[in-house]
C-alpha cells in the first residue's frame, strides 16, 4: 500500500474552496478547482509515493500487471486499472451531456480513426473505446438533472410553466406522450435558430417567475427555481430547454445517484466522491460552449422515461463498523462508504474477500491509520491511499470520530 498523490483538475465550474477545505490548505484556491482524480487515467494519473519517490500510477501498475491488478482483475479488464475515483466540487452547473454503450463506443471511436480525427480535436467526440458509467455519492446536498422525467408530467410542468410562445410545444408533447414524444420535442428544441430560441427561453423563464409569484406550495417550484438558475448561467442556450424535460435531483449526503449509456445528465451544485469506469467519452448536449454534435448525440440519447432515483445502499458489516455498498450493475466498479469512530473500532479492507483485486481508498472527513504488516501509513482528509492486489490484510484505524472512507475497487464477476 502506497499513499497516492493527485492531480486537481481547474474547471471554471468548480469551486475555490471545497477541495481546498478537504484537504487543508488555504483558502480560496487560486483558481476553480473542480475534480479530484485518484485512478490511472491517461489525461491525469495520479502517483504512487514512497520515500520521496514518486512513479505515476499507469507505471506502477504497468511494471506488474499480475501482482498490482491481480489475476482475475487483469484478466477480466486488461492490464489497465478499469475505475477512475474522484471528488468533485460544482460551485455552477456542468454541460448537459451523455455517455455511449460500449458498442457505441467501440463504433465511434473506430468510425473518428479512420476519418483521421485527431485525439485532441475540439470536435471528436470518442477519445477512446470504452463505456463510462458512473457513479456519484453526495458529500454535502447535491442537486443533479438525469434521464427524461415521464412525458406524461413533464406535459403538466410545460403547461403550468409555458406562455404563448410554448404552447404549441405543450401541445406536441400533451399529444404524444411517450419516449417517441420525448425525442421529437428534444430534437425540435436543440435545432432551433437564436431567435425563436430567445423568445421561448424568454417565455419560460417569465413563466417560471410567475409560479414562483404564486402559491408556496406550487408542485414544480423546485424545477421552476433550477431553470431560472440555469438560465441566468447559460443565457440563450438551448439546454436551458431541453432541461426541463428531465428528472431534477436532490441528493442528502450519502445518496448516490448512478448515470447509464444513454442518459441525459448534469451535475448542477454541490461536492461528491464519483466513480466511473476508465473513459473520456462524452456527448454534450448543451450549457456548454464545447462543441455539441446533435446528429451523435441523438445516436446515443436514450428516451427511454425513467426516475433520477438514489442507488440502493446495503450495509456489509452489519455486526460491527459501518461499511454501506451503493449496488451498481458496473463491472468496473463497486463503491461503499466506511464510517469509523475513535473507541478503538477498526476496519479491515481485504479480509472477506477472495482475490480483492486493486483498491482506492479516499478519507473524506477525519484521518486514518492504515496498517498492512508492520507497515504503518497516516492518510488524512483528503488523502488516498493505494492497495495493489498483492497486499495482506489492510487494516484501517480511525484519528477521530465520526471518520469517513470511501472504498473502490473492481467487482467479481457472479
Amino acid at each position: 500500500m502506497r499513499l497516492l498523490e493527485c492531480p486537481i483538475r481547474n474547471y471554471a465550474w468548480g469551486s475555490r474552496t471545497s477541495l481546498a477545505e478537504l484537504r487543508g490548505v488555504p483558502t480560496p484556491a487560486p483558481h476553480p478547482e473542480a475534480e479530484l482524480w485518484m485512478g490511472a487515467h491517461p489525461a491525469d494519473p495520479a502517483w504512487v509515493v514512497s520515500d520521496g519517490d514518486r512513479v505515476s500510477l499507469i507505471e506502477a501498475i504497468g511494471a506488474d500487471p499480475g501482482a498490482t491488478l491481480g489475476k482475475r482483475v487483469a484478466s477480466e479488464h486488461g492490464e489497465k486499472l478499469p475505475f477512475l475515483l474522484k471528488v468533485l466540487a460544482a460551485e455552477e452547473p456542468l454541460s448537459l451531456q451523455a455517455h455511449p454503450s460500449l458498442q457505441q463506443a467501440k463504433e465511434g471511436f473506430a468510425r473518428e480513426n479512420r476519418a483521421g480525427i485527431a485525439l485532441g480535436a475540439a470536435h471528436r467526440n470518442y477519445k477512446d473505446d470504452n463505456h463510462k458509467p458512473e457513479l456519484v455519492v453526495a458529500l454535502t446536498p447535491f442537486k443533479a438533472l438525469a434521464g427524461f422525467r415521464d412525458p406524461v408530467r413533464t406535459a403538466k410542468l410545460l403547461t403550468e410553466l409555458a406562455g404563448p410562445a410554448m404552447k404549441p410545444y405543450c401541445d406536441m408533447l400533451a399529444e404524444q406522450p411517450d419516449s417517441a414524444g420525448l425525442r421529437a420535442l428534444f430534437t425540435t428544441w436543440i435545432t432551433l435558430p437564436q431567435q425563436p430560441l430567445r423568445t421561448l427561453l424568454d417565455d419560460l423563464t417569465d413563466g417560471c417567475v410567475r409560479h414562483l409569484k404564486g402559491a408556496k406550495n406550487g408542485p414544480f417550484r423546485r424545477e421552476a427555481q433550477m431553470l431560472l438558475e440555469l438560465a441566468e448561467h447559460y443565457p440563450g442556450d438551448a439546454g436551458v430547454l431541453t432541461a426541463s424535460l428531465l428528472n431534477y435531483a436532490e441528493l442528502a449526503p450519502g445518496e448516490g445517484l448512478y448515470v447509464t449509456a444513454g442518459s441525459l445528465h448534469a451535475y448542477l451544485h454541490g461536492m461528491g466522491v464519483e466513480v466511473m469506469a476508465t473513459s473520456d467519452n462524452v456527448l454534450r448536449g448543451g450549457m456548454t460552449p464545447k462543441h455539441v454534435d446533435v446528429a451523435e448525440l441523438l445516436r446515443v440519447l436514450d428516451f427511454s422515461p425513467s426516475d433520477a432515483l438514489p442507488v440502493s445502499v446495503h450495509n456489509a458489516s452489519p455486526g460491527g463498523t459501518a461499511e454501506y455498498i451503493y449496488d451498481t450493475p458496473a463491472p468496473e466498479f463497486r463503491l461503499s462508504r466506511i464510517e469509523l469512530d475513535a473507541t478503538g473500532l477498526h476496519h479491515s479492507v481485504s479480509l472477506g474477500l477472495i482475490d480483492p483485486g486493486p483498491q482506492i481508498l479516499v478519507c473524506t472527513r477525519g484521518g486514518v491509520t492504515a496498517r498492512c504488516g508492520s507497515e504503518e501509513i497516516d492518510v488524512p482528509q483528503g488523502g488516498a491511499l493505494w492497495v495493489p492486489a498483492q497486499d495482506p490484510e489492510v487494516i484501517l484505524h480511525a484519528h477521530t470520530a465520526r471518520t469517513q472512507v470511501f472504498r473502490a475497487l473492481v467487482p467479481a464477476v457472479g
